[in-house]
């Protein structure tokens, strides 16, 4: 989630918002650090620090801080034991904050940073019983920072090749997860009218060139509504070496297609690599949506490995508070 946008808007909208943010984590707990809401003074929000007595909790205390105005930072050290009615055993420290339209120059920095995508590091210190932030230069904290958070959105790449049935149908599916997709079909009017905040629907002119533009990390779904075409995409992507490579289709498929690939002197263990059909094996449902629940699946799998392999949590870790 974009907190500093959210909290612009709604800073410009109703004057002020708060932000709650997961300050510390010890133990289990619902949410990891520096997952965050922002609320508006109504009590609306949107984000979530894990649901359950202790966001109903916090959301009260937000509230009352938002109906006395711009104030103090406020940190809440709660167990999440029987007294919280919640038993995930851990304990947390919540930051709760209020702005107004005096913060709305500080704000709008981080949000323009917020705006180019990826993760960025904050230092931060209490002054005067609110928190200063400054944009993090560098791996070790600058003299005087007290603690350390993550914002931004670490979104994975996604290009789906292919605007049929399954392939918008994926495109819904992967809307509200942390993917960025370039859906691409070469087509004319292939593309439903509107497309999610989080895709890009572009006329394909040239797949290998595609292909050769994308990053190395991308995790590529190849669907298209020709099978020549599938192969040309398919062999180019497994050329590449991409973490994930997923063909539409069947077994029998996957055997011709294995050949051909033999044939162009595709090394076995990128051949071998192919994800095909694509989804989780024990999915046999072809309904379009069935499809892209299981592949979705996969692919949260897929960027969930590839995340603990760079020892990386879902959210990079900020250091110790």
């Amino acid at each position: 989630m974009r907190v500093w946008r959210q909290l612009t808007d709604l800073i410009t909208r109703h004057g002020v918002a708060a932000l709650i943010s997961v300050h510390d984590v010890k133990g289990s707990a619902p949410r990891e650090k520096d997952a965050r809401m922002v609320v508006r003074p109504d009590g609306a929000f949107h984000g979530t620090i894990g649901g359950g007595q202790l966001e109903f909790l916090m959301l009260d205390i937000a509230r009352e801080m938002l109906s006395a105005g711009r104030g103090p930072a406020r940190i809440v050290d709660q167990a999440l034991g029987p007294d919280l009615g919640q038993c995930c055993g851990g304990r947390v420290k919540i930051l709760i904050e209020t702005f107004d339209k005096r913060d709305l120059d500080d704000i709008a920095a981080f949000a323009e940073t917020e705006g180019l995508g990826g993760l960025f590091d904050l230092e931060c210190r209490m002054d005067n019983g609110r928190v200063r932030r400054e944009l993090a230069s560098e791996a070790d904290a600058s003299p005087g920072a007290e603690w350390r958070e993550t914002h931004g959105e670490d979104r994975t790449p996604v290009l789906i090749f292919g605007a049929g049935h399954v392939g918008r149908a994926l495109v819904l599916a992967l809307a509200p997860l942390p993917f960025v997709v370039r859906w691409l079909d070469d087509r004319e009017d292939a593309f439903p009218s509107h497309v999610p905040a989080n895709a890009s629907a572009i006329r394909m002119k040239s797949p290998e060139a595609e292909i050769a533009e994308a990053g190395a990390d991308s995790l590529i779904l190849v669907m298209t509504h020709d099978h020549p075409l599938d192969m040309a995409i398919t062999a180019a992507a497994l050329r590449r070496g991409f973490p994930y490579v997923g063909l539409i289709g069947s077994a029998t498929k996957r055997a011709r297609f294995e050949k051909r690939f033999r044939e162009l002197g595709l090394p076995q263990e990128r051949i071998t690599s192919l994800v095909c059909p694509i989804g989780l094996p024990d999915i046999a449902d072809k309904d379009p949506a069935v499809i892209a629940a299981s592949v979705v699946a996969q692919l949260l799998q897929i960027r969930e490995r590839r995340q603990l392999d760079r020892n990386l949590s879902p959210l990079r870790p900020s250091g110790d508070t």
